[in-house]
C-alpha cells in the first residue's frame, strides 16, 4: 500500500462493512445498544479504526487494484511474543466482491505471516448472523485460509 491509497481504502471499507454495521450488528445488538456503541456514527468510528491500522508502524498492508482503482485491502501484523501473525482487517469493495480478491488478499497475508516464521495465522469475524458471511466465505477458501490448525 502506498500513502496515496489510504483515502480509497477507508472509503471502500465503509462501503464493504455497511451491511455488517447498518443491518446485521444493529439487528443483533438492538437499536439502543448499537447507537450507544457506535457514537456518533459507526462510519466515524470505523474510519478512525481503519486509519489507525493503516498508520500502525508494525502493520503491513496490501491493496488490490482493478484498472488502477483500489478495490480491496488487507492488513496484518506479527505478534512475536505469541508466535503468531494476525490479519487485522480485510475488505473488498462490494462491486468487486466474488472475484477472488478477498481470497487473494487473505492468502497474501497468510503467506507473509508464514514467511515471517510464524506457525499460526489468526483471523476472526463478528458473531452476527449474516453480516460477516462474505468474510467467512473468503476465509474458507484455500488450504490455510479458514483453517483452525497452524499454518504449514
Amino acid at each position: 500500500m502506498e500513502e496515496k491509497d489510504a483515502s480509497a481504502v477507508v472509503a471502500l471499507s465503509l462501503r464493504a462493512w455497511e451491511p455488517v454495521h447498518a443491518a446485521s450488528l444493529r439487528e443483533v445488538m438492538g437499536d439502543d445498544l448499537f447507537d450507544l456503541r457506535h457514537k456518533p456514527d459507526w462510519r466515524t468510528r470505523q474510519q478512525r479504526d481503519v486509519e489507525s491500522v493503516l498508520g500502525g508502524e508494525s502493520n503491513t498492508v496490501w491493496v488490490a487494484e482493478e484498472d488502477g482503482v483500489v478495490v480491496g485491502f488487507a492488513a496484518a501484523t506479527i505478534h512475536r511474543d505469541d508466535d503468531m501473525g494476525e490479519i487485522l482487517m480485510l475488505a473488498v469493495d462490494p462491486p468487486s466482491q466474488n472475484k477472488g480478491i478477498g481470497t487473494w488478499l487473505t492468502q497474501s497475508a497468510t503467506d507473509w505471516i508464514r514467511e515471517s516464521g510464524m506457525p499460526v495465522a489468526f483471523i476472526s469475524t463478528g458473531g452476527d448472523n449474516t453480516g460477516h458471511d462474505a468474510a467467512r466465505a473468503a476465509y474458507d477458501k484455500g488450504d490455510t485460509v479458514g483453517s483452525r490448525s497452524p499454518i504449514t
